[in-house]
């Protein structure tokens, strides 16, 4: 059975996600970032940049064990094995690589950024909030222009960039960002919201889900911890 290492944050929400709409049978294993659980040898062993999620499979590539880390890779791996939220064709492959590689490099980093600095640094910044906070709002942008001519980021079908970039946008507010301002995202972020699978993905770890704003939890998600050798 497929093992996931994960925390319920948006980057562990896509895997929970992609897992429940693939059908695949999975078990969690909480990794509890706000306690330093990410820097224990086991985990790291899997995912050496101390970030959940990650993945094992014992039924990989050829019937081998497989182990992953960065949660785009994850999802391309469950795409891959079940034939499923990827297109076939290249075109379309390529389509829906994009909008997943937007993701990864530009909604993650950036709302991750204006996450911190509205909510979780120690002083206020006001340069780091408002570019941040301005960075949010043009990726809405971007993403609101995309969905005026397309029924998805990906195209034509739910894919893996659908999958990936909601679990970011259900903290609009916490971005400084007001959701219906973007009536074509709002239409879209709603319709992946209803979706069974979907909530089914987000419910999973709900319970252990807490502030990350003490002492502790800073220490390990933004100070010298982070440096350490482990």
């Amino acid at each position: 059975m497929i093992e996931v290492y994960s925390w319920p944050t948006p980057n562990g929400h896509k895997v929970h996600i992609m897992l429940e709409e693939c059908g695949l049978p999975y078990r969690v294993i909480p990794v509890d970032i706000g306690s330093g659980a990410q820097f224990e040898h086991k985990f790291l062993s899997i995912s050496p940049n101390n970030k959940i999620p990650a993945l094992t499979d014992p039924a990989g590539p050829d019937g081998k064990p497989i182990s992953l880390f960065e949660s785009g890779a994850i999802l391309l791996y469950l795409a891959g094995k079940t034939g499923q939220f990827l297109a076939h064709d290249t075109a379309g492959k390529y389509e829906v690589l994009q909008w997943l590689m937007f993701q990864v490099g530009g909604v993650g980093p950036m709302l991750g950024q204006a996450h911190h600095f509205r909510i979780y640094a120690p002083e206020k910044i006001n340069y780091a909030i408002e570019r941040y906070s301005s960075e949010a709002r043009r990726l809405y942008k971007v993403m609101n222009t995309r969905l005026a001519s397309s029924t998805y980021l990906g195209g034509r079908t739910y894919s893996i960039a659908d999958i990936a970039v909601f679990p970011w946008l259900r903290s609009w507010k916490n971005q400084g960002v007001e959701l219906s301002d973007y009536p074509h995202l709002k239409g879209w972020f709603d319709e992946i919201a209803a979706r069974p699978a979907v909530q089914r993905g987000l419910a999973v770890l709900s319970e252990k889900r807490k502030s990350l704003t003490d002492e502790r939890a800073r220490e390990n998600l933004f100070g010298d911890t982070q440096y350490q050798k482990h």
